[in-house]
């Protein structure tokens, strides 16, 4: 029971804190190349709530592993070891991502701030060639298992 009221008090606050974030107002406007974009007025408010997820995402994720290679090691000592190979790899993959990330300043219209440099922009590389990775990782394991079920099946 609580872990559908959790689930359903998360989904909630997220629609909450998006409608927010889009119906929510203007807190003016910005000039841009002639054009004039407005600046939504609860953008801090859905990035907090986003920030918030991810944590929540990374501990949730990280307890699981940890109970579940705890379990395997008592029972089945070869699966526990298959999936701290799986941890780390995406560790792996994760320095890998990093270390190709620049720290160079991103130029972001509108933005003053020193949020866009340094280890910050690095992270922001990261992230985005972590996805090209998993993205094109998804789509080859699509591809070998259509292929590796038509083989089977003959």
């Amino acid at each position: 029971m609580l872990p559908k009221i959790t689930l359903w008090s998360l989904l909630a606050l997220g629609i909450v804190f998006t409608a927010l974030f889009f119906l929510g107002g203007s807190n003016g406007s910005l000039e841009v190349a002639g054009d004039f974009l407005d600046i939504p007025r609860f953008t801090d408010a859905f990035l907090i709530w986003v920030y918030i997820l991810l944590a929540l995402v990374v501990l949730i994720t990280l307890a699981v592993v940890c109970v579940e290679f705890a379990k395997n090691w008592k029972t089945n000592r070869r699966k526990a070891y298959t999936m701290l190979g799986v941890v780390c790899g995406f560790i792996v993959l994760a320095l890998v991502c990093w270390f190709l990330g620049s720290p160079e300043k991103i130029n972001i219209i509108g933005y003053e701030g020193t949020d866009n440099e340094g280890a910050w922009a690095q992270l922001a590389d990261a992230v985005i060639y972590a996805c090209y990775f998993l993205i094109t990782a998804t789509i080859c394991t699509m591809i070998w298992g259509v292929i590796y079920t038509k083989r089977l099946s003959k």
